[in-house]
């Protein structure tokens, strides 16, 4: 740096003085500099004009003009302060639904923060007109509601459709793992379970005694706190059982472990490869703007079943029977296909072929590839196979599943046992012969199967991924649904309707709301 150039540096107040009175001309009478002092200790009265707290094109403002056209009756039924009855007032159920979905609009999830922004951020102040809301009330409000909320959420859909965003022309459906309000660490087995239940059940046994807490308060929320844990081992006792009942094999049972802190909840695989304690929410959406039609949780690691009570779910929320639904591999089966059909309902998928064996289950039975299935030649005027030795398979019955009939063929178990071959063929086989299936698909898979080869299938195909993965991606990176905040089937699937219901406004916001409101400026 040349002489000449400009240095900068922090100085004190007492310095900048000093500097200014040495900078003063020659023969001026100039004293210190004189600033403005902040002093933070005393308190001021002020007029507040809440509308001004928020720019007309605020967000929050739309929410509260979206909440404004559904019925709130449903909520209103339960509360119990009425006019002429004392006692005190109840929030409003749209408040407190505008301000949750304000929150998750804002990545907000906890109900603590939600109240503590009352007390300061416009968007919250506005919505409250500078009341305070407790964070209980908000707390029990979110997962208090589920038939209202199903109902909300279907208010919604039929606002959206009036509008002409959602069509139901096309539907794509994906599902995303979410993770669960439970640690790994919390999965524990029968024995550890049982043992923290009864030291559990002897805790609150104990308690009671009202000189053992400084407060009534206190020691009330330590009984409910008690009685929730208790609650909890009991649920994770019973969840046990239902973990066993799919696994395979006594070893298996016996090792079976189930979540405290969320019985409910199962270990399931993450985008990242890795596992942790997870709910599998399937979500539904219109491919005409993109908005959420259908939500739920599961607790299952595979979306194998859960296409048909998406569809369901979905003509339940909208009452209008969809027309075609695109989905994945991982929903694409003959069980799905046939069940479409049965309902009238054009799927695109994509089906992978599905040998009857595999080549590793062959090799693990110590099969050569000599003697795999492709290499038995089917003559169909006789209704047999012959393997590479020359031995006829005959039919031998068939088994019936959804879509597919499976002809089972099996070799003479005597021929097989004296064939130079067997341990080639079928060296596992004591008292058998080697059998060879032949599946039949129905005519629907068939059909199915030869629609998915046209151009026309595969175009629509390749736009699933863009509309049915971007609700999924709003709703972790935008919303902060990377993990649920509370803990049980039923309020998760609460939680994830209160963030989809928050989607879906976002997108109205965008695709009407600012439309219109630009318009009645102009």
């Amino acid at each position: 740096m040349s002489e000449t150039a400009v240095q900068t540096e922090w100085v004190s107040a007492p310095a900048m003085a000093l500097r200014a009175s040495d900078s003063a001309p020659v023969g001026g009478a100039k004293g210190l500099a004189r600033l403005k002092a902040v002093d933070r200790k005393q308190l001021m009265l002020r007029p507040v004009d809440v509308e001004q707290l928020i720019e007309e094109d605020h967000p929050a403002r739309a929410i509260w003009a979206f909440t404004g056209r559904m019925d709130w009756s449903r909520f209103l039924a339960s509360i119990q302060a009425v006019e002429g009855v004392a006692g005190r007032e109840a929030w409003d159920p749209r408040l407190l639904a505008s301000l949750w979905i304000y929150a998750y609009s804002r990545g907000i999830g906890s109900a603590r923060e939600v109240a503590r922004r009352c007390g300061y951020d416009p968007g919250f102040q506005w919505l409250t007109g500078l009341q305070e809301v407790n964070y209980h009330t908000l707390a029990d409000f979110r997962v208090s509601y589920q038939s209202e909320l199903d109902e909300l959420f279907a208010q919604a859909l039929g606002l959206l459709s009036a509008e002409g965003l959602i069509t139901l022309e096309r539907v794509m459906h994906d599902g995303t793992k979410i993770k669960a309000c439970a640690g790994a660490d919390s999965f524990r087995r029968e024995e550890r379970i049982r043992a923290h239940l009864e030291a559990a059940r002897g805790q609150v046994a104990a308690m009671g005694d009202p000189r053992a807490e400084p407060s009534a308060r206190q020691r009330a929320a330590r009984q409910r706190a008690q009685r929730e844990r208790t609650q909890r081992l009991e649920q994770a006792l019973e969840e046990l059982e239902k973990i066993r009942e799919v696994k395979a094999g006594s070893e298996a049972k016996a090792q079976a472990r189930v979540s405290q802190s969320d019985p409910e909840s199962r270990v399931m695989k993450q985008g990242d490869g890795g596992f942790a304690p997870s709910y599998n929410a399937q979500i539904s959406t219109d491919a005409a703007h993109g908005l959420i039609v259908g939500a739920g949780v599961t607790q299952c690691g595979s979306d194998y079943g859960e296409l048909v009570g998406s569809v369901e779910r979905v003509e339940q929320s909208t009452g209008q029977k969809l027309k075609q639904v695109v989905v994945d591999g991982g929903f694409t089966s003959r069980e799905s296909v046939v069940a479409m059909d049965e309902k009238g309902i054009e799927m695109i998928g994509s089906m992978a072929e599905h040998n009857e064996q595999s080549a590793g289950q062959l090799q693990r039975r110590g099969v050569t590839e000599a003697f795999y299935p492709q290499a038995f030649a089917y003559d169909a005027q006789q209704d047999v196979y012959r393997c590479p030795a020359g031995t006829l398979l005959r039919h031998d019955g068939q088994e019936k599943a959804a879509g597919i009939v499976h002809h089972l063929y099996r070799a003479p178990a005597a021929t097989c046992a004296a064939c130079p071959f067997k341990s080639q063929c079928c060296p596992q086989n004591e008292s058998k012969g080697r059998r060879i299936t032949r599946a039949v698909e129905a005519p629907v898979v068939e059909a199915f199967k030869a629609k998915m080869q046209t151009e026309a299938a595969k175009a629509i195909y390749r736009l699933r991924g863009a509309v049915a993965e971007f609700p999924n991606a709003w709703l972790k990176a935008k919303i902060g649904l990377r993990q649920f905040r509370v803990r049980g089937l039923e309020k998760v699937s609460m939680e994830l309707l209160w963030a989809c219901l928050t989607y879906n406004i976002q997108q109205w916001i965008r695709l009407s709301w600012r439309t219109q409101l630009q318009a009645a400026v102009v």
